[in-house]
C-alpha cells in the first residue's frame, strides 16, 4: 500500500509540474513602452512533445512552430533546446477588459487599476474559430458565468456532425465529451463563448465553430478573475506595433487565410498604426525589415525604426565614440 501511495503522489507531482498553473503576469510601466516580457530558452526532455512544453508555459500551437520551424512536434529530442516566444507587442486597442486578437491566437485581460497602482495585464493562448466558422470581430462584454455548463448544439453544428456519421444529443451535459470544458463565458452576441476545451490540443489552433477556447486551468483562472459586463473587445491584428525605449517594433503572425487580399505584403495597415501611435513625433522607418518581417512572420517583435529622438542620441553615442 505504502508503494502505491509513493507512486501515486509521484504521478501528481510529475503532472503538477508540466500542465502550468497560472498566465503570464505583468505589470506595465508608466511610459509609452508597448512592449512586453522577454524571449526565453527551455531545455526539452525525452516525456515531453512540443504541445506539452507549450501549455506547461502558456503558449499554443502556432506560437510555438512559427519560431522552432525546425523542432518535431511529437518527438523534440531529450536536450533539445526550445524558444519560448514569450515577448509580446501589446494590441493596439484600449487597455480595458478583455481583448482577443483573433490571429494571434491570444488573449489579453486588463484588471481594472486601482487607485495608485501601476496597470496589469494577463495573457493566455487561445483556439479560435476555423474558416467558415470564424469568430466575430465585435465590442461586447460578458453577460453570463457557468460553471459545469451544457452545451446546447445548434443546429448548423448537428447537423455537421450527422453527415459525418457522428450524431450529438441536443443536449451535452458536463463531463468528458463536453466540448466547452468546466467554464464557460457568455459574451453579449449569445452564441458566442469564452470557455475551456476537452481538446487542450487544440490551442494554438483554428479549430472551433467560432468560440474562444482556452486551457482548462487558463479558462478557471480567468473565470475566477472576471466579472459580468466585463468589455470583450475582438479585434483582427495580424500585425501589431509596439514602442520601447523610443524604438519602434512590428510583430507579424499569420493573417487567416480569408483576409489574404488585405494583409498580404500589405504594410499601409502597419503605416496606419504607426501614425497612430507616434502622436504627432517625428521617426524613421526600415521599410525593407517592415516588409520581410510581414512576409515572413514569427511572431516575435522586430524593430523597424525608431523616433527622431532616439535617432539623434544614437549618433551622438557614434561621434563620442569614434572622437574617442
Amino acid at each position: 500500500m505504502k508503494r502505491i501511495l509513493v507512486t501515486a503522489s509521484l504521478i501528481f507531482l510529475f503532472f503538477s509540474v508540466m500542465i502550468k498553473v497560472h498566465a503570464e503576469r505583468y505589470i506595465l510601466d508608466e511610459s509609452t513602452n508597448t512592449v512586453i516580457g522577454k524571449i526565453k530558452t527551455v531545455i526539452a526532455d525525452e516525456r515531453e512533445t512540443l504541445l506539452d512544453i507549450a501549455r506547461n508555459y502558456g503558449f499554443g500551437y502556432q506560437d510555438m512552430k512559427l519560431i522552432n520551424t525546425e523542432v518535431d512536434t511529437w518527438l523534440p529530442g531529450d536536450g533539445q533546446e526550445i524558444l519560448l516566444p514569450a515577448q509580446f507587442i501589446l494590441p493596439v486597442a484600449p487597455m480595458k477588459g478583455i481583448v482577443l486578437n483573433i490571429p494571434e491566437m491570444r488573449l489579453y485581460y486588463y484588471p481594472k487599476n486601482e487607485h495608485g497602482k501601476l496597470q496589469e495585464v494577463h495573457t493566455y493562448p487561445l483556439g479560435v474559430g476555423r474558416e467558415g466558422w470564424s469568430t466575430p470581430y465585435i465590442k461586447t462584454m460578458i453577460v453570463e458565468k457557468k460553471v459545469k455548463p451544457n452545451w446546447h448544439p445548434p443546429k448548423s453544428i448537428r447537423e455537421e456532425h450527422e453527415e459525418a456519421g457522428d450524431p450529438l444529443p441536443k443536449i451535452v451535459r458536463p463531463g468528458p465529451d463536453n466540448p466547452l470544458g468546466s467554464y464557460a463565458m457568455r459574451l453579449g452576441r449569445r452564441d458566442y463563448l469564452i470557455h475551456g476545451t476537452n481538446k487542450p490540443f487544440g490551442i494554438g489552433m483554428r479549430i472551433s465553430h467560432g468560440c474562444i477556447r482556452l486551457y482548462p486551468e487558463d479558462i478557471k483562472e480567468l473565470f475566477s478573475k472576471v466579472s459580468l459586463e466585463t468589455p470583450v473587445n475582438i479585434i483582427n491584428q495580424p500585425y501589431k506595433i509596439g514602442i520601447k525605449n523610443d524604438v519602434i517594433y512590428l510583430e507579424a503572425h499569420p493573417f487567416l487565410d480569408e483576409d489574404k487580399d488585405i494583409f498580404e505584403n500589405n504594410l499601409t495597415s502597419i503605416i496606419s498604426m504607426i501614425i497612430k501611435i507616434a502622436n504627432k513625433r517625428e521617426y524613421q522607418l526600415d521599410m525593407s525589415t517592415a516588409y520581410e518581417t510581414i512576409k515572413n512572420p514569427n511572431g516575435l517583435p522586430v524593430p523597424i525604426g525608431m523616433f527622431i529622438s532616439k535617432l539623434k542620441e544614437e549618433e551622438n553615442k557614434n561621434l563620442v565614440t569614434k572622437t574617442e
